[in-house]
């Protein structure tokens, strides 16, 4: 009994059968490519449904930026409350559905307010370095604090320099049993209250230059 071969034809020596993906994908590109491959469908889709779950994460604040639908809006919420993880599971398939419906611009707005999310975060921990820098400068260096108030002149400079004589009295001994077994030392009370002046005053000045 003769084999019975598939219709099909060679390309570069692969063998490609008539009505495979591979064949619909280069008839495709034989008509000119104009429209997209299931590759590359896929590819978008992946992509709006991991766009859409980072919606659970955007402040509402810059989600009330956004001109989502309400259905969208309401199941954003809905993902949030559940914790079923199969039931997570379709809720985010949901929004990812959901997402695929949407205009170009609004997409373009949540990638958007994605990026200011993610800048604004990293210029919070940048802020929160510097502050963490110069508590430590006050409390070590003595020409510190004249630095210090000649670019925040608005800190109160009795109740600074008295926190960095407290500190400096109330500063810990660091023994060599405490840094082989990776303690650190507990800081005092004024030690806080030094960082946390100098994070109130640095967020005054950048809310004035923000204004």
């Amino acid at each position: 009994m003769s084999r019975k071969f598939k219709k099909g034809y060679f390309v570069q020596g692969q063998f490609v059968a008539e009505g495979s993906e591979l064949d619909l994908e280069l008839k495709r590109e034989l008509k000119g490519g104009d429209e997209p491959s299931r590759t590359d469908l896929k590819k978008e889709s992946d992509e709006l449904q991991k766009l859409g779950e980072s919606l659970l994460d955007l402040r509402p604040d810059l989600m009330a930026k956004v001109d989502l639908p309400e259905k969208l809006v309401d199941a954003v919420a809905d993902a949030k409350k559940i914790t079923n993880f199969e039931g997570k599971r379709r809720q985010l398939q949901f929004i990812g559905k959901l997402m695929r419906k949407l205009d170009d611009d609004v997409i373009a707005s949540v990638k958007a307010a994605l990026l200011e999310q993610s800048q604004g975060s990293a210029q919070e921990t940048l802020q929160l370095h510097l502050a963490e820098q110069w508590r430590d400068r006050l409390i070590s260096e003595d020409n510190a604090c004249g630095e210090w108030l000649q670019s925040f002149p608005g800190t109160d400079s009795q109740q600074l320099r008295a926190l960095i004589r407290q500190a400096r009295k109330d500063a810990p001994d660091i023994t060599a049993a405490s840094v082989s077994q990776g303690l650190a030392p507990r800081q005092s009370r004024a030690y806080r209250e030094i960082f946390q002046i100098v994070r109130e005053e640095m967020s005054n000045v950048q809310a004035d230059e923000d204004n």
